[in-house]
């Protein structure tokens, strides 16, 4: 099963919103802003003492200049080469001989940085996260070097798997003029051309305080955080204002797009269908919620009404699922996905697929239904905070496309508050009405 956004907030260590007291916040995290414009948020966990330390920008793939696809992800590489106190190789070895570990990852609408670490070693990394935060330097041979791991790595992550070649593809047609359809990667051709003025001008442009989050959750307070990030990042100049967030918000109706892939790697077939959905940013927040509890009713797991309905019951499907993303600075996505069970055509399963979503669609979302839904959702993110790393994660990857402190915080009681009837008028709007693009992988013939 594909995690929703809602999930991953829980358990975005693993990967990357109520009725009780217990229950009254989601992370009972707080922030402040540094003068500068930094955003500081402190997400309070006492059972170890240990930390994760992030720092979000607000710039991702979605925020590359035309011809430099595959810059953001580059630069994030190229941020591990150093800075004059801390020349190449040199953070990494700080921070495990300190018994921590560090990272980072990119995608459409942010980059982020990481450490885990014990808490008095905090200002460490904090010093070294602050000092790269301006102070990097490129050496042209470090940029040739890391220019060819990054093609490599598309290889590996997309040339040599054909579903991501096919949801590249996918992607790009779906998405038209929306900047969500350049691959995070970038396109080889474009990437073979990205240089070291590329990498600096995309650094010099997004990498300031007045463009970053400051997350820290574990074994600390915001208290004890404010003079640490004062120190540390209050101290680096104030660039401009925050860079705008480029993205289409008012996509053209479209014909839907349906793209097909054959290749002598496919195993097994593979058949999903995206549409384009209301995010916390587009459209109405209250769809966004419902949204979450429909994509548990069709799509969470064995006892969902599609897992049952296609695999149980009419056994046309070897598996099926959902998936709903809204955290996204433009839309979100739903998807449904699902492999066909042997010799079930995808022609076969596709078509009971439908008719299994129309009937859901139609007079198959019940009071109980809804509820039961919400109450899975609900017990599940009990688990919110366990995680340093995953409470970190769950709450920036939020905080970086624009959804406040206080919303997060009251995603359960935003979540119980979704009725039956809010449910499938979100449903409908999406299923029904929105542009969609339906990918099918196949075996090639005569392989």
């Amino acid at each position: 099963m594909t995690l929703s956004f809602l999930q991953r907030a829980v358990l975005a260590a693993a990967a990357l919103t109520c009725a009780s007291p217990a229950m009254a916040e989601l992370y009972g995290a707080q922030g402040t802003m540094l003068a500068n414009g930094m955003q500081v948020v402190v997400v309070p966990n006492h059972r170890a003492p240990v930390v994760s330390h992030m720092v979000w920008y607000r710039a991702g793939a979605a925020d590359e200049p035309p011809g430099t696809s595959g810059i953001a992800h580059f630069l994030e590489h190229l941020m591990f080469k150093g800075t004059p106190k801390y020349p190449d190789g040199i953070m990494d070895q700080v921070v495990a001989r300190n018994g921590g570990d560090q990272n980072a990852f990119t995608s459409h609408d942010y980059t982020a940085y990481f450490q885990n670490i014990a808490v008095d070693r905090l200002p460490l990394v904090m010093e070294i996260e602050a000092d790269r935060m301006r102070n990097l330097i490129l050496d042209p041979k470090e940029v040739a070097t890391e220019r060819e791991v990054i093609i490599e790595e598309r290889r590996m992550r997309v040339s040599n798997q054909p579903s991501a070649i096919l949801d590249e593809r996918l992607d790009a047609s779906l998405w038209l003029t929306n900047r969500y359809g350049i691959p995070v990667l970038g396109w080889e051709e474009e990437m073979r051309n990205l240089s070291r003025e590329d990498a600096f001008n995309f650094y010099h442009r997004f990498y300031a305080p007045e463009n970053a989050i400051l997350v820290v959750s574990g074994d600390i307070t915001l208290e004890q955080l404010k003079p640490l990030a004062e120190k540390y990042y209050g101290v680096i100049p104030r660039v401009g204002e925050p860079n705008p967030r480029q993205r289409s918000a008012d996509l053209a109706p479209t014909a839907n797009v349906a793209v097909t892939y054959s290749d002598a790697r496919v195993r097994q077939p593979q058949w999903w269908r995206k549409w384009i959905a209301p995010s916390f940013n587009v459209g109405d927040k209250k769809d966004v919620y419902a949204l979450n509890v429909f994509e548990e009713i069709v799509g969470g797991g064995s006892t969902s009404k599609l897992y049952r309905a296609m695999v149980i019951d009419r056994k046309v499907a070897a598996s099926v699922g959902a998936s709903y993303d809204a955290t996204a600075v433009s839309y979100g996505t739903f998807s449904i996905s699902l492999s066909p069970s042997p010799g079930v055509s995808i022609e076969t399963a596709q078509a009971a697929l439908e008719e299994e979503l129309a009937k859901i669609l139609k007079d198959g979302i019940s009071d109980a239904d809804v509820t039961r839904a919400k109450d899975r959702i609900l017990a599940g993110l009990v688990f919110a905070k366990d995680s340093a790393l995953g409470a970190a994660q769950g709450v920036g990857s939020m905080l970086v496309v624009g959804v406040p402190l206080e919303e997060i915080e009251a995603l359960p009681e935003r979540l119980k508050a979704v009725t039956a009837d809010q449910v499938r008028n979100a449903a409908r709007k999406v299923i029904e009405k929105s542009g969609s693009g339906t990918a099918t992988l196949l075996p090639k013939a005569g392989a």
